[in-house]
């Protein structure tokens, strides 16, 4: 089950959250806000401030919100008559964290099980508690990487969060992913006569593809998630994974994203698979395992992030249900971080994702710290998450920093995240579009 990791929020607070505009707008269409009344501008002083796109640290550091936007930043800033003053103390303000690959429908267990035992309703349940967890484990913006079998549930999810209805972070959605027949998440391994459901839309060919994008679009996706490899295997100490499409479909794809105003995502663990993504052109490679050196330069050329999802190997590495489970997982664990410090040499760019769900929601600021241990400095991992992610996710300008004009989603740390990532598991204040929902 999802850990909300935190109680009930006071009537106050709840006020608040209920009059915010969460302005989590689509790039084609404004979600509409409930008219609330206008709150007096929110002043916050803390012993530190992190401006992320320069790794500056400013001490102390204040910010000025008017609405759901900074106004002013710096050492010090503008106490306007009637600002409510809060002094966070001996924290870090850092902008909201953002994780560009989640999974809202899916929760710790069995997930092959899960998504044909669990109704939709009862999973757009979860998903909401979910989201909440997240939001108040400091994460700001999330991508759903795929419902997995939901449809466009997760819809009515960001659409309700958008409405002030219920807690969460701001959402880009992308409905079921896009799968193969006989692909990594069909209903593999099921009585073939019960005709158990694909956790994802099949697309065979080029039409297929564009249909299924087409259908998606109108039921309120934001973007298009494609599975392009499975199943993996490690032999002989190294990866293997087949490609779904080739580097035809797949640009195919991406050119239906771009009439459509949006992009296009995929799951690639490995080569040939890597490769036809980022010869296609598309806006990031999640898991990105085995990257060749034609493909990183093209990941470079194009600027199409890596996203390691380190978080869930780890997860299933020391969960494992069997010790020969165990040590297949570790195996491809201690595979993908020895690729990982080739690409970080490489010079790719990264963004942040988990891949929570499988895992509990709440907890994935673990990510970070993973990204941290396997070889990339702290600032370059707040920076992937932070500028990548709000680039990645198409709100560039918009979160990822601590400026005027920029939404007011701020978080604060203890310590110094510098020094010492791990601050990032222990968030204690979460303001999102100016309204503070943990205190």
């Amino acid at each position: 089950m999802p850990n909300s990791r935190v109680g009930a929020l006071s009537f106050l607070r709840l006020s608040l959250f209920a009059s915010c505009a969460l302005a989590c707008l689509p790039p084609l269409a404004a979600a509409q806000q409930p008219a609330g009344p206008v709150l007096a501008p929110i002043v916050l002083h803390a012993a530190r401030l992190l401006q992320i796109d320069t790794g500056t640290l400013l001490q102390p550091g204040e910010v000025l919100v008017e609405g759901d936007r900074i106004r002013a930043v710096g050492k010090s800033v503008a106490h306007p008559q009637g600002a409510k003053m809060l002094d966070l103390g001996d924290v870090t303000l850092l902008p909201g964290l953002i994780d560009a690959h989640v999974h809202l429908f899916l929760h710790p267990g069995a997930e092959d099980l899960q998504t044909v035992e669990e109704s939709v309703p009862w999973r757009t349940i979860l998903a909401e508690q979910a989201a909440k967890a997240d939001l108040f484990a400091g994460y700001t913006a999330e991508r759903d990487m795929g419902t997995e079998g939901a449809g466009s549930a997760d819809t009515a999810v960001r659409d309700a969060i958008n409405q002030g209805l219920i807690p969460g972070p701001r959402l880009r959605i992308s409905g079921n992913a896009i799968d193969i027949m006989g692909g990594h998440e069909d209903a593999l391994h099921f009585n073939p006569a019960q005709h158990v459901l694909s956790n994802a839309d099949y697309a065979n060919s080029i039409d297929q593809i564009v249909e299924v994008m087409r259908a998606q679009h109108k039921e309120g996706s934001d973007f298009a998630k494609v599975y392009e490899t499975g199943p993996d295997k490690m032999i002989e100490g190294v990866l293997h994974t087949p490609y779904q499409y080739t580097a035809a479909q797949l640009a195919a794809a991406v050119e239906e994203a771009r009439r459509l105003g949006t992009v296009v995502a995929v799951h690639a663990m490995g080569e040939p698979g890597t490769l036809y993504a980022a010869q296609a052109g598309v806006a990031s490679i999640d898991h990105a395992t085995q990257l060749s050196d034609e493909t990183m330069r093209l990941m470079r050329e194009k600027q199409i992030p890596a996203v390691p999802t380190f978080a869930i190997f780890e997860y299933f590495a020391r969960n494992a249900p069997s010790p020969a489970t165990a040590a297949r997982e570790s195996a491809l664990l201690d595979y993908k971080i020895g690729e990982f410090k080739k690409q970080i040499a490489a010079g790719i760019p990264f963004a942040v994702g988990s891949d929570v769900g499988p895992f509990p929601h709440g907890t994935q600021a673990v990510e970070l710290v993973l990204m941290v241990r396997y070889g990339m400095k702290p600032l370059a991992v707040l920076q992937a998450d932070l500028l990548n992610g709000a680039k990645l996710l198409g709100w560039e300008g918009q979160i990822g920093q601590l400026k005027p004009g920029y939404f007011a989603d701020i978080i604060a740390v203890p310590g110094n995240p510098l020094e010492d990532i791990t601050a990032v598991e222990h968030v204690s204040f979460v303001m999102k579009a100016g309204t503070v929902v943990r205190h």
